[in-house]
């Protein structure tokens, strides 16, 4: 069977008000567009921040949990990252199984994370 292709679309936001540190959240949709169920192990963030400062972060799935996602269905999480600066950038993967077991990364493309207006 062939890996799932696995499509990750990150909706960031701002906490309005927040400051030292600025506080965003970003909801997570992970989409499988099949052709069979994947599981989601574990997650490798790299977070920039808008004075260069790098932060990886990596652990066990998602919000505690490790989900099997079958095809053609979409999991949602939430969850939040503090910056020292109104502007950083996020990329990642996740660790991915497939239904024989095989391992595979689905990249997470880069996305911003800005209080709004920030940028034109």
């Amino acid at each position: 069977m062939a890996t799932p292709t696995i499509h990750i679309r990150p909706h960031p936001s701002y906490i309005e008000d927040s400051q030292d540190p600025y506080q965003f959240l970003y909801l997570i949709e992970i989409q499988n567009l099949g052709p069979g169920s994947a599981q989601l192990l574990a997650r490798r963030w790299i977070i920039t921040d808008a004075n260069g400062k790098i932060v990886e972060v990596e652990g066990p799935g998602v919000v505690g949990e490790q989900p099997v996602i079958p095809p053609g269905e979409t999991f949602r999480y939430q969850s939040g990252v503090p910056l020292d600066t109104p502007l950083g950038v996020m990329e990642g993967s996740y660790r991915m199984r497939d239904d024989a077991g095989n391992e595979f990364d689905a990249p997470i493309a880069p996305f911003t994370l800005a209080v709004p207006h920030i940028i034109n």
